[in-house]
């Protein structure tokens, strides 16, 4: 793998686990060999009731359809970490509405229906290619448009499904070859993907002006707010939305009741978008009471949809397996580091380094540590059985500077709780690389690896970060941005309202003359971020 590197010591930890648990099976082994098939019963079932005992995890009582989220009817082969990755993560805090169990069965049947490879998603692609909107159609489309790193991608893919359920519409995802088989098919008997004959104009592609775009068609009154949904078939064959962070701030236009009274009347709609613009949503009073029956505890949206839609394809899926099958399971407890720190923001390393042990001792997240050797420092055992607690710190990071000096303090010092602490870190690519695919396969599995940890410190503005807690469903440690001089800040970390993402670039409410006011003061579950100032965030 292009600049990874194996952990230090896992390997000889591994051999020397191995030997030892060789020995202790020697007598068991004896037995069965000895005594026959009485003995082999009883001593299959001794080893098995010492292995579920000494392991600090026993995942088999985990729900592999996750209250109801995932629909069965999946061949396991082809999708390998649909039901193997539910086990893996820590019991959801949220329960799983009734409503939207049966809202994603509604959407699974339609999208059978009216997905690619039908009789009726051909005829929708004859009225496509007429060059008109045509009448209200049996099936509607939303064709998903990736942009930015694969954080945005997943929080506006989440988004755009959400918007989706809300319409009736069918989600339709272009994927560019930097995302071929990066993640599963989520829908069972159909394809989300956008078949390769592709869309109209998609060579050319869209911008945020372009013609076919709703802002510039409500500026040449293409289409307007007082039409009345009357002769829809005029309209041009579908529409653009463009939800791109532009100047921290939405456009206009986009999440106002009326504009989506006329988007409404498009029977294809092509999106692009970088932000978790879910939260937008629920600003729209049309959509607001089923929001609220799909997700009572509004905190819990992305948590429940992305762990619903995201299924990393079976390459990353063997990242994830080997890499915490090999240094993480057998841990007591494990933590997760993120850090993403942008080129331009000058943050020295040493000044973000010094927030992390900050955040990490303040809060007791990791020991601290001492001059004594590790023998002296460590408690006495009176138990043979008994051993010392182990703490695996997963470091994600583009750059490997974050978990060498970790990985140094914790192995050059004994840590005065007698607590063991391993580091490791998967990969250190340097730099981003959306274009490449295995690029996006590492990013990935060391998303879903995050979210498998017990706690977590990640980093404020990261949608990388984002994603992993709310997947986990974790309030994390959030490092809060230092102030533009890269000085000390006053406090390290902060524990955010919400699992919830923030979205940065919150939209506009001008509403035809209105005043723009900002609905944290107007609607109860909305905040704004604890590392973005002016984004917003759903809350309980």
């Amino acid at each position: 793998m292009e600049g990874a590197r194996d952990p230090p010591v896992a390997g000889k930890r591994r051999r020397g686990a191995v030997t030892v648990v060789f020995i202790a099976a020697l007598p068991l082994l004896l037995v069965l060999f000895l005594f026959g098939r009485a003995a082999s019963i009883a001593a299959d079932t001794q080893l098995w009731s010492q292995v579920k005992q000494q392991s600090p995890r026993n995942a088999s009582s985990r729900d592999r359809l996750l209250g109801g989220l995932l629909s069965p009817d999946f061949d396991e082969p082809t999708c390998r970490s649909r039901y193997e990755g539910s086990k893996r993560w820590k019991p959801s805090p949220f329960p799983v509405s009734a409503y939207l169990v049966r809202k994603l069965r509604q959407y699974e049947a339609n999208h059978r229906r009216c997905g690619p490879g039908t009789a009726r998603y051909r005829e929708a692609m004859a009225q496509l290619e007429s060059g008109r909107n045509g009448d209200r159609g049996e099936c509607r489309y939303v064709v998903w448009l990736p942009i930015q790193g694969l954080g945005n991608r997943m929080l506006s893919l989440v988004s755009t499904f959400l918007y989706a359920l809300l319409t009736g519409r069918v989600l339709l995802v272009h994927e560019p070859a930097e995302m071929v088989g990066l993640f599963c098919e989520p829908f069972p008997g159909t394809s989300w993907l956008l078949p390769p004959s592709g869309f109209p104009n998609m060579g050319r592609g869209f911008w945020s002006s372009c013609p076919e775009s709703y802002v510039s068609m409500l500026e040449s009154n293409v289409v307007g707010y007082d039409d009345g949904g009357e002769n829809a078939s005029a309209l041009p064959p579908y529409v653009y939305l463009h939800l791109e962070n532009m100047n921290l701030r939405l456009r206009n236009h986009t999440f106002c009741e009326e504009d989506h009274r006329a988007l409404d009347r498009f029977n294809w709609m092509v999106l692009r978008s970088d932000s978790y613009f879910a939260v937008a949503l629920f600003l729209v009073p049309t959509y607001r009471d089923e929001l609220g029956r799909m997700f009572p505890a509004k905190g819990s949206v992305f948590h429940h949809l992305g762990r619903y839609l995201l299924h990393p394809g079976n390459r990353a899926w063997g990242i994830v397996q080997r890499f915490f099958d090999g240094y993480l399971a057998g841990a007591d407890e494990r933590l997760g580091v993120q850090v993403r720190v942008v080129p331009h923001s000058g943050v020295p390393f040493e000044a973000m380094f010094e927030r992390i042990i900050r955040c990490t001792r303040e809060n007791h997240l990791l020991p601290q540590v001492t001059d004594e050797p590790a023998a002296a420092a460590r408690p006495a055992i009176s138990n043979s059985t008994a051993r010392a607690k182990t703490k695996a710190v997963l470091v994600v990071s583009l750059k490997p500077e974050y978990y060498e000096k970790l990985h140094g303090t914790y192995y050059a010092n004994a840590t005065a709780s007698g607590e063991v602490v391993t580091v490791y870190q998967p990969s250190h690519d340097g730099e981003q690389h959306t274009e490449a695919r295995a690029h996006n396969e590492r990013a990935l599995a060391e998303i879903f690896l995050l979210s498998y940890c017990d706690g977590m410190v990640t980093t404020g503005w990261s949608t990388f970060g984002y994603v992993a807690h709310a997947l986990a469903g974790l309030r994390p440690w959030l490092l809060v941005p230092l102030d533009w001089s890269g000085k000390r800040a006053d406090v390290a970390c902060v524990r955010p309202a919400s699992v919830e993402p923030c979205l940065h670039s919150p939209p506009s409410l001008v509403c035809r003359g209105g005043k723009d006011l900002d609905p944290v003061a107007h609607v109860p579950f909305l905040q704004h971020c604890e590392d973005v100032g002016f984004g917003l965030k759903l809350v309980d």
